[in-house]
């Protein structure tokens, strides 16, 4: 594996291959590698004949400056990881390198962009959109990787990619989860132990809201029930739980009107470390 540091490298390296003819999957990644990552990095490799893993903390798509401090930054080890995995480049940018100049683009991503982390987080999606939309425009992939964890961030990505009319297969992954069930995230290693022992119970819940959709009860209903269950967990405070459509993320009162498919997003702080689930109904 080579570690790039610039975008002139990383355009001459996937430029030999492209006028080989070889396809190349892009998974954009911040770094803290888990098994998560790393599912997106095997698929990733079946895919395709050149796989690039970007490791880089994007600054513009932090609201809260706390939260981009504290992000975790383990580059050594995620190389290590990328390297073991079979990678063909990792791309570990700086910040210079990503915004010799500030990036003052503002994409008119819609209602997908609107609600739930749009609304929570002022300009995060904007953020989203502005590093890959570079990251797309410097590697021109077939095919990028998104984990579903991020479930609204794959709807707003296909929007982008819609809006800068990138020909991209976006490929969204399902979920990797710990043996107890706690979503796989960079975040988890800021949990105390207090907090990872409680934390497993966001998807127990959500899993078990299932069973109250089968019983006849509205999206109303469930979100009721979901937000109480978690909230009575001591430690565990719910920001928004939303039942929406599956594609265009609005949220719906009825399971009909989620014509594509109904998804549970929930977002609960656990202590003070901000954690996202999701679920499919």
């Amino acid at each position: 594996m080579e570690i790039i540091k610039t975008t002139a490298d990383l355009s001459a390296r996937l430029s030999e291959a492209r006028e080989a003819g070889k396809s190349i999957g892009l998974v954009p990644t911040m770094g803290a590698l888990h098994a998560g990552h790393l599912s997106l990095v095997e698929r990733a490799r079946r895919e395709n004949d050149i796989v690039v893993v970007s490791v880089f903390v994007n600054p513009t798509q932090f609201n809260n400056p706390d939260d981009l401090r504290t992000y975790p930054r383990t580059v050594d080890a995620d190389c290590r990881l990328l390297s073991e995995a079979g990678v063909d480049y990792a791309f570990v940018p700086s910040v210079d390198e990503i915004y010799p100049e500030p990036d003052t683009r503002v994409f008119d991503l819609g209602p997908v962009a609107e609600v739930m982390e749009g609304a929570m987080r002022p300009g995060h999606f904007n953020g989203v959109a502005q590093i890959v939309s570079k990251l797309f425009a410097m590697t021109n992939p077939t095919r990028a990787y998104f984990g579903e964890k991020d479930f609204q961030q794959i709807a707003v990505v296909r929007r982008m990619a819609e809006i800068e009319n990138f020909s991209i297969d976006i490929v969204a992954c399902p979920i990797c989860r710990e043996a107890d069930g706690l979503a796989l995230s960079s975040r988890n290693v800021r949990l105390t132990r207090e907090g990872r022992a409680i934390a497993p119970s966001i998807h127990h819940i959500l899993k078990e809201s299932l069973v109250l959709k089968e019983n006849g009860q509205s999206p109303a209903e469930v979100k009721k029930s979901v937000n109480e269950r978690i909230n009575a967990v001591d430690g565990l405070e719910t920001e928004y739980y939303e039942i929406v459509d599956a594609l265009t993320m609005q949220p719906v009162s009825t399971w009909d009107e989620a014509v594509n498919g109904a998804v549970g997003c929930v977002t609960v702080y656990c202590g003070d470390v901000r954690l996202i689930d999701n679920i499919k109904y």
